[in-house]
């Protein structure tokens, strides 16, 4: 075998690693706040452009997209509705965020990056450049960050090419606190 294949295949498994190792760190414990999708879009900016015959809007300037539990903010943001009324927003910022509380509990997974792309059928956030998500204290970073709340699942990527624009060095970087642990019940003491 070629030092070529061998590389491809070390980035292969690299890859599998870093997405079982977010799988275990999150599963079970990212999934959205379900009432989020009955509850109706509201959003706010300093400028809205509306084309109804293509059901797209454009807003501009402290944008704020607010669906029960989740928030997104931006600069700018195109909102796209398909046929069944679910919406597509891509927000552009420095940074774009959003937050989300998790279903059933009292915490929230928050997510910044420059470029967001949030699909509102697929329950589906996506961070593009600067990517940073964060689920209490355990935190990501990378060039690109999926976030499937329905399916609990996050995959996170470098770009193999560093850049200082990206501030990631080219690698993904994770920082996860340790749990605390349950007393255990002592047996000897009825």
């Amino acid at each position: 075998m070629t030092s070529g294949g061998s590389r491809s295949n070390r980035g292969r498994m690299k890859s599998f690693f870093i997405i079982f190792f977010l799988n275990v760190l999150f599963t079970g414990s990212v999934l959205a706040e379900r009432a989020d999708k009955d509850k109706p879009v509201h959003l706010e900016a300093d400028r809205a452009t509306v084309q109804d015959a293509n059901k797209l809007a454009t807003f501009t300037g402290n944008v704020v997209l607010t669906q029960g539990t989740l928030v997104i903010r931006a600069d700018k943001m195109t909102v796209k509705e398909d046929a069944n009324g679910f919406q597509q927003a891509t927000a552009f910022g420095n940074l774009a965020s959003f937050r989300q509380k998790r279903d059933g509990r009292d915490e929230y997974v928050e997510g910044w990056s420059e470029r967001m792309e949030y699909d509102g059928k697929a329950d589906k956030v996506q961070l593009f450049k600067k990517a940073r998500l964060r689920r209490g204290q355990d935190e990501v970073h990378g060039d690109y960050i999926s976030y499937d709340a329905i399916n609990e699942f996050f995959q996170v990527t470098s770009n193999n090419n560093a850049s200082t624009q990206t501030h990631t060095e080219g690698r993904v970087r994770a920082v996860i606190q340790p749990k605390k642990k349950e007393p255990k019940p002592d047996a000897e003491n009825p």
